[in-house]
């Protein structure tokens, strides 16, 4: 039965990301999600009998004492953790050069790291942010509530148009507990948030994803063309013939890029490039595995 307000269209989307997230986390995601993301440590499970083989170090005294034979405790993974997604709904969200915009990979990325998750047996959580925070999402575990997620990114019409990525990463400080995986998730049209990028780095497991389309940046020249800015609604008429026009965008993107490396850089998180044509699960498997070896 179709969800009351859900326009089915976004329905049909939604089940149709589940599809392919859900084939992509069984076939190569969860174990680099799970080998990346340890959860909290190890904690007691039971004393069983001492085998051959066994780590002496783990042999209980106390209990062996008394029983008038070895044995040992066994420890188990404390596996739950958090996984919280700062999603980016500002006005540029909605453009797309190639039939995906940047707003639908946003939630197609999420999917994807929610379902990773919720099969590792941890929360999903999400803020979906523009100027503001606009809609806090508690994280909770399951199915249904990753669909909930999903729906939301898809289909919120946000109120603001422009982007504080200081804002999502101060609310975020506010509700989120130390222990927790953040990814931030976002095309990074914005300034002036190295002082939180900080901040939060400090407490959190971060990572960001930046979303991109090329056409931002590779103007066709076509002439005489009108242009809006998504997040502030300016418009202009531009003429894309110009080479030294076309030359702009090329070199405001290479600034922005050269600006975002570094300023995480400097804030120690890493930061993964996914571009509307491109598939997004081969770069995000390609770091889950260099993350990997990085931490053996």
């Amino acid at each position: 039965m179709p969800l009351k307000g859900v326009p089915p269209e976004v329905l049909r989307t939604v089940r149709r990301i589940e599809i392919r997230t859900r084939r992509l986390v069984r076939d190569s995601m969860a174990g680099e999600y799970h080998s990346v993301f340890r959860g909290r440590g190890m904690e007691f499970s039971e004393v069983r009998e001492y085998q051959v083989g066994d780590d002496i170090r783990t042999i209980d005294w106390n209990v062996s004492a008394r029983m008038g034979h070895p044995f040992v405790k066994k420890f188990v993974e404390e596996r739950e953790l958090t996984v919280f997604l700062a999603v980016d709904v500002s006005g540029s969200k909605s453009f797309g050069s190639t039939g995906k915009t940047k707003g639908e990979m946003a939630a197609e990325v999420s999917a994807l790291l929610a379902f990773s998750a919720i099969k590792n047996n941890d929360r999903v959580g999400a803020i979906l942010f523009t100027s503001q925070v606009e809609k806090y999402i508690p994280p909770k575990k399951g199915r249904s509530h990753v669909l909930r997620v999903i729906r939301e990114i898809l289909s919120y019409e946000p109120r603001e148009k422009r982007t504080s990525i200081a804002a999502a990463l101060e609310y975020a400080g506010r509700v989120l507990r130390r222990h927790c995986v953040l990814f931030l998730i976002s095309d990074f049209l914005d300034a002036g948030y190295e002082r939180e990028l900080r901040i939060a780095s400090k407490k959190y497991d971060m990572i960001a994803l930046s979303i991109d389309d090329p056409r931002e940046a590779e103007i066709p020249s076509v002439g005489l063309v009108e242009m809006e800015d998504a997040e502030t609604g300016a418009t202009r008429i531009v003429d894309t013939s110009d080479p030294r026009f076309r030359e702009e965008p090329r070199r405001r993107a290479a600034e922005r890029r050269e600006i975002l490396g570094r300023a995480l850089r400097r804030a120690g998180v890493d930061l993964v490039r996914l571009t509307t044509t491109t598939p997004y699960d081969v770069p995000l498997v390609r770091y889950f595995e260099e993350r990997a070896r990085r931490a053996r």
